[in-house]
């Protein structure tokens, strides 16, 4: 990390994070330097991060908190994290989107970025089982007051169903309600993605129901920050070979780029000095 003094709290967090995981643990001595700021930032940095349950304090620094398979954090404690890679994938992702298509959004802080990108693409159906996108959307909705829906704002169908602690809506109710509707584009947030593993996530009612919102959709777009790479949660729900597009950032270390190439027709980097960088499909 070089000179850093005057990056905002969230984003000098995210550098902390990235080190902590690429490393195996850090001293708060050897923060401060690379960092260039005060003991005591790095100390409330720390603080911060350990509350949010993403790494734990030690004496003199910290190591990565050693998540299970099961562990499924909340939204609130997701979406303090990677802020700006994610701000630059919903960016990205955007940019796919068609006017007058049909789309869905899954839950999940990326998709819930994604969101507000989408405010004024024309006349789009969204079809979501994320509280938090389907609230996003809805606020076009409410800016038409009296008069309804103001022309061309997105018309939304939320699903019923369970609430996870990441305020996606799963179960028999939201399966159920997916299972009849088709969509052009799937853009599918994940907790992780892996060669072996695939998609997966920690919650098994999650995992049925992101399994019903691939086979509906004639594309599936995963949007997923680097730090996902590698994380396996409890239950699969797709094949590397499901996912037409992953569209992540940066950060992602090379090698995890060429073991992607491999398995994906299309990769798409957000974020870096030649944004967007997409690999040409190959067939699939």
């Amino acid at each position: 990390m070089s000179d850093n003094q005057n990056l905002l709290a969230e984003q000098r967090r995210a550098l902390i994070l990235d080190e902590v995981r690429r490393r195996g643990g850090v001293r708060v001595n050897e923060l401060t330097r690379r960092l260039n700021v005060s003991d005591m930032t790095v100390r409330r940095d720390l603080d911060a991060l350990a509350r949010l349950g993403v790494l734990e304090k030690v004496h003199g620094g910290a190591v990565p908190v050693a998540e299970a398979s099961a562990h499924e954090p909340g939204f609130e404690a997701k979406s303090s994290l990677e802020l700006s890679a994610k701000e630059d994938i919903a960016r990205a992702a955007a940019e796919m989107v068609v006017p007058g298509s049909a789309i869905a959004l899954s839950g999940g802080t990326t998709t819930y970025a994604l969101a507000h990108h989408l405010l004024d693409v024309a006349d789009l159906t969204v079809v979501t089982n994320s509280v938090r996108v389907a609230d996003v959307l809805h606020t076009v909705q409410r800016a038409g007051g009296a008069s309804g829906r103001p022309p061309g704002a997105p018309a939304v169908v939320l699903t019923g169903g369970v609430r996870t602690p990441s305020d996606s809506l799963v179960g028999p109710v939201a399966d159920q309600a997916i299972r009849s509707l088709h969509f052009d584009v799937l853009f599918l947030g994940v907790h992780g993605i892996s060669v072996e593993a695939g998609l997966s996530t920690p919650n098994l009612a999650e995992a049925e129901t992101n399994r019903r919102l691939v086979r509906s959709a004639r594309r599936v777009v995963v949007v997923a920050d680097h730090t996902k790479w590698g994380t396996v949660g409890l239950s699969s729900f797709a094949r590397l070979d499901e996912v037409d597009t992953l569209v992540t950032d940066s950060g992602l270390p090379e090698g995890a780029r060429e073991e992607i190439a491999e398995h994906l027709p299309n990769l798409v980097l957000a974020g870096g000095p030649d944004e967007p960088s997409e690999r040409p499909e190959h067939g699939r």
